[in-house]
């Protein structure tokens, strides 16, 4: 029993550890089917050829969605409208005004000729008068409350200094917008829809302008104007940004989150063919048309409105034109100077 335990079974376990070894190494290069694996002739072709797409006819929705920011309306500065020494201040920090309320009187004295005369010899003789005294209310330009007053009695301003600040109360939706935003709104309309999430129901933003922002005025005298626009704050770079007005009476805060949509018109049963296959997105572009031979053709098209996915046609092409569905890529092979010749 001691031989079988110490020979047999040892010898045993050898064989079958050879045989699994064998198989495995059988599996490894025949790929465990028993043949030969084929020899590969190669990766089958890829063809680069741009797929072919036809004029049809659809719908384009110039429909732009850009994430803003509600914020309040920058402080107005009252101004001087005189130069001269004030006379009066008649508003406080907190008071609430219409517009075309009086902030200031400005005093100042105008010079007046002396009277010619003769004295008791017959001579000429100037007699100086005295300066006649004028005085000038300066008003706010908008209603709403004031934030700072900037002058003391008895100071001396000149025109254009700044009397007051006057908060108009009011809010704005500013938006960010993309080159690719700002080309597709090019003739934008004057409002836009809003959604601030947990808030009112959507609701039309009135007065809606692009334009670079408006910079706080005053900001380095009243703290209240320094109204930094959180939609452009940290981006180092001014932009190009949508506002409008937010209506009075709307529950909505300074510094939320907003959505708007702007609805920069509609072109329906137009010629359209995907964006993809236009060089250029504004106004003008070009397709290439594929012939019945398979002949490409450059053609120059004019470009109407556009959804992102694709774009209105205007002129250049006739529905059922096929066109390649992606711009051709220039062939920018560089020929080295040594193939050059009869020898290659």
């Amino acid at each position: 029993m001691s031989v079988v335990r110490t020979v047999v079974f040892p010898a045993l376990r050898l064989l079958a550890w050879t045989v699994i070894a064998v198989a495995l190494v059988v599996l490894a290069f025949r790929g465990g089917s028993g043949e030969a694996a084929p020899v590969s002739d190669g990766a089958p072709p890829v063809d680069l050829t741009s797929p072919v797409v036809p004029v049809a006819r659809g719908t384009v929705a110039n429909t732009v969605t850009v994430q803003g920011t509600v914020v309040a309306d920058a402080t107005v500065p009252v101004r001087a409208t005189k130069a001269g020494t004030v006379r009066r201040v008649l508003v406080e920090v907190g008071d609430v005004v219409d517009e075309g309320d009086a902030v200031l009187e400005v005093r100042w004295e105008e010079e007046r000729e002396p009277l010619a005369g003769t004295d008791a010899e017959g001579n000429p003789s100037s007699t100086p008068r005295e300066p006649v005294v004028r005085t000038a209310t300066v008003v706010t330009p908008t209603a709403g409350t004031v934030t700072a007053v900037d002058v003391l009695v008895d100071q001396v301003v000149a025109v254009g200094d700044r009397a007051a600040g006057i908060s108009p109360g009011s809010l704005s939706v500013t938006a960010t917008l993309t080159q690719d935003d700002q080309f597709r709104l090019l003739a934008p309309p004057s409002t836009a829809q809003v959604e601030v999430q947990g808030g009112p129901a959507p609701f039309t933003c009135t007065e809606l302008t692009l334009g670079a922002p408006a910079p706080a005025d005053g900001a380095g005298d009243d703290p209240a104007s320094a109204v930094t626009d959180p939609a452009s704050a940290g981006t180092g770079q001014g932009g190009t940004t949508a506002r409008c007005r937010v209506p009075a009476g709307t529950a909505v805060f300074a510094g939320m989150a907003a959505t708007v949509v702007v609805d920069a018109g509609v072109a329906e049963d137009v010629l359209v063919v995907p964006v993809t296959a236009v060089q250029g997105s504004v106004q003008q572009g070009n397709v290439w048309v594929v012939g019945p031979d398979g002949a490409q053709e450059q053609r120059a098209v004019v470009l109407g409105l556009t959804d992102g996915d694709q774009v209105e046609v205007r002129e250049g092409l006739a529905e059922g034109d096929q066109v390649l569905m992606f711009v051709p890529v220039p062939d920018d092979t560089v020929e080295s100077p040594g193939m050059a010749g009869p020898f290659g």
